[in-house]
């Protein structure tokens, strides 16, 4: 007998960092993948002109991004930046909804993924850079919601980030025969002087495609 399907919500730790959304009922139709962030406030101590250099930034600009892999080998990224939003009812069957550059918008940022074609999946990264308007995610509470249409939500928060960070890897999502997982990342990496935060996620994770300069 198949598995019962779980419908009560998923919060992914560093000590559970996986789980399947087959078991959690989320199979098919659009599956919503929210980023959303708020500045921390409390600064104590020596720390506090630092923090709030670092900080409190009106202008702060997060992107929220996908690297796709499909079964056919293809390759790409979903993003703001040279307007490669992507598409629902074709290939890469991923769609940026929107670039929020307040975070104050309650939505936040939004990618969409057309789970009716789970099957051209291989591999898809989800991931966030600063555009502008900081020097690393210090100072920054941000949680991430996988919400499919039909399906319990899965969600995490990213934690504290303590190193010059301006590209963080939020979540893989890989296709096992059938059954997508997904496994929180929560993975702040620093770029290399003169290497982009997209390069630097596709070494880490051993995309292997080619860049070139963006603008938004």
């Amino acid at each position: 007998p198949a598995a019962p399907v779980s419908l009560s919500k998923v919060t992914l730790t560093k000590e559970a960092p996986s789980v399947s959304l087959t078991k959690q009922g989320g199979t098919s139709g659009a599956m919503r993948v929210n980023l959303n962030w708020q500045m921390r406030k409390q600064f104590k101590g020596w720390g506090s002109k630092l923090g709030r250099a670092m900080a409190m930034h009106a202008d702060l600009d997060l992107d929220l991004c996908a690297l796709f892999e499909l079964s056919d080998g293809s390759k790409g990224v979903v993003q703001a930046l040279g307007n490669a939003y992507g598409s629902l009812q074709q290939p890469p069957f991923v769609l940026l909804d929107g670039d929020d550059r307040t975070g104050a918008s309650a939505s936040g940022e939004n990618l969409t993924v057309n789970l009716d074609r789970k099957d051209y999946f291989r591999r898809l990264l989800i991931f966030v850079t600063i555009y502008e308007g900081a020097r690393s995610f210090a100072d920054l509470d941000a949680t991430v919601t996988l919400q499919p249409q039909h399906g319990a939500p899965v969600d995490f928060s990213l934690g504290e980030c303590t190193v010059p960070s301006t590209v963080c890897a939020l979540a893989l999502i890989t296709n096992n025969g059938g059954d997508l997982v997904v496994r929180r990342e929560a993975r702040f990496l620093v770029p290399e002087r003169g290497v982009s935060p997209q390069r630097t996620v596709d070494h880490a994770y051993g995309w292997g495609m080619n860049w070139t300069p963006g603008r938004k």
